[in-house]
């Protein structure tokens, strides 16, 4: 399972470069939330599938699930990063992999400044928090999961609008881009 979600960084890398180039072409524009790979609305997904495992990778802004970036102060905000990190806590839900499946979490891991952890030296946390979520599954019928049901996610986080998807699937790998109205996505 490592070895596929380490493959990810080189099968996205043609994506990346056309990518930069897009950015080369266009300016930034930080009112109209064209901010690259944070963009308020836009999530990715890493989603890997070998043999009876399931590793699932979540990066979002934080305000598509809490709703703000800014340091956490008022009971308010406590408030609402508890709520995001309990749903996030609860990854069948946002999920639904089909019943049959029999998948059941192995481990999970949750990192954001807003949950108190270190901000990388790298990112600007003032005005650009993310939340990144890592979650391992073990599937006891695997090949009872040929689709990803991203449907409780968009209903938990209503401000995420689409989520870049890269799956990574004994069928091949491919990338898509799931929305509220489109949430299921084929293995």
């Amino acid at each position: 399972m490592r070895r596929l979600l380490l493959a990810l960084p080189f099968v996205l890398l043609p994506l990346a470069v056309a990518h930069a180039h897009d950015e080369h072409e266009h300016t930034h524009d930080h009112e109209h939330g064209s901010l690259g790979a944070h963009e308020h609305g836009v999530a990715r997904l890493n989603a890997a599938l070998d043999d009876t495992s399931l590793e699932l990778e979540l990066e979002s802004p934080a305000m598509n699930l809490v709703g703000f970036e800014h340091a956490v102060g008022s009971d308010d905000d406590k408030a609402r990063v508890a709520a995001t990190r309990a749903r996030l806590e609860q990854p069948l839900n946002l999920f639904n992999l089909p019943a049959a499946a029999g998948c059941s979490v192995v481990k999970q891991e949750l990192e954001s400044p807003l949950f108190g952890d270190k901000p990388a030296a790298d990112e600007d946390h003032d005005e650009h928090s993310e939340i990144h979520a890592h979650y391992q599954f073990t599937c006891t019928t695997a090949d009872a999961l040929k689709h990803l049901d991203l449907s409780g996610l968009f209903k938990a986080f209503p401000a995420t609008q689409k989520i870049q998807v890269q799956l990574v699937a004994p069928s091949g790998q491919h990338g898509v881009e799931a929305t509220p109205s489109a949430a299921i996505l084929k293995f």
